[in-house]
């Protein structure tokens, strides 16, 4: 037995379940948190009523969505219309095995974590695609092409970033550019590339659909988008996703900009939480801060702004480390 707990297969397994663990916890805390972060800021109360503050709530809803019955839209592909909602839900498990939340917590530490992150990340556009084009209903399509549009615009300047810090650090593993980090601010990459880290903030909240970028799914322009049809688990399955490429996102950027899990004091997972929720945070605040833009607006923030941007910042990047 206890050659069997050695081998890394068995590691993997385990790492999986504690990452499906974490991912069902992450959607009911953020379901949660966004519920009252936008009831404090438009100042009314969010759930209230099941369990003290609410705090059951995310709970209930999600015992609503399993037990509803599952309906397929009359002449929708019903193969593609199911598919999609799975697929969105797959790949979710895949993104955080490279993630290094500690020394001693990572799932499988690969030396090309950023692009494996990159690679499954992009199945999500995929399922909001085969969700709208299967549903049958022209707002479902239209939100469908919206996303794959935005995820091609927004994805570049993501590329170019990554490029630059693996550039500065000469690795691809994100446990190797966290060690290469100090543990104090000014020694994190954040100071070395402020501007890296805007373009992929921003680029990364477009392709997680958050607003001001949530066009997919715009409800004042297409009922609900790509997900107009769904309900039920379907919808559920769409909306854990969304949840956790948020929390994905923003373990990534800690892992490339924070420090990850390095702090002033008492190096660990610790740190690299508190830095991953606290980026978990900007991102609801600014869903109930600012308004959507256009479409137009989105599309030209890609290619007119981020990408120059990220092409001059990866220039300097190259030039300054050939010099130095």
């Amino acid at each position: 037995m206890s050659g069997i707990m050695g081998t890394p297969l068995f590691k993997i397994v385990v790492g999986l379940v504690a990452v499906l663990m974490f991912i069902g916890f992450n959607a009911i805390l953020l379901g949660y948190g966004e519920r009252k972060i936008s009831g404090f800021i438009q100042r009314r109360l969010g759930p209230y009523a099941v369990g003290p503050h609410g705090i059951f709530q995310m709970m209930v809803d999600m015992v609503k969505l399993m037990t509803k019955q599952l309906v397929t839209p009359k002449q929708a592909d019903k193969y593609l219309y199911w598919a999609a909602p799975l697929i969105a839900f797959m790949a979710v498990p895949v993104l955080f095995i490279a993630i290094p939340f500690s020394p001693t917590f990572t799932v499988l530490n690969v030396n090309l974590g950023i692009v494996l992150i990159l690679a499954f990340a992009g199945l999500n556009v995929l399922a909001l695609c085969i969700g709208g084009w299967g549903s049958n209903n022209k707002w479902s399509l239209l939100g469908a092409a919206r996303s794959v549009s935005q995820f091609i615009a927004f994805e570049v300047p993501i590329l170019l970033v990554a490029l630059a810090i693996a550039m500065m650090t000469g690795t691809l593993n994100l446990s190797e550019i966290v060690n290469q980090q100090g543990n104090f601010p000014w020694q994190w990459n954040i100071v070395v590339q402020p501007l890296a880290f805007i373009i992929f903030f921003v680029a990364s909240l477009a392709e997680m659909n958050r607003v001001p970028f949530d066009l997919p799914e715009g409800e004042s322009e297409l009922t609900a988008g790509y997900n107009t049809e769904y309900g039920g688990m379907g919808f559920g399955l769409f909306v854990l996703a969304e949840y956790t490429h948020v929390v994905v996102a923003s373990s990534v950027m800690t892992a490339l900009f924070l420090g990850g899990w390095k702090g002033p004091f008492l190096p660990g997972i610790w740190w690299f939480l508190i830095k991953m929720y606290l980026l978990c945070f900007v991102i609801i605040w600014i869903r109930w801060a600012y308004p959507r833009v256009r479409f137009d607006q989105l599309l030209n923030l890609s290619w007119k702004y981020l990408i120059p941007a990220g092409i001059i910042n990866l220039l300097a990047t190259a030039f300054l480390v050939k010099l130095f």
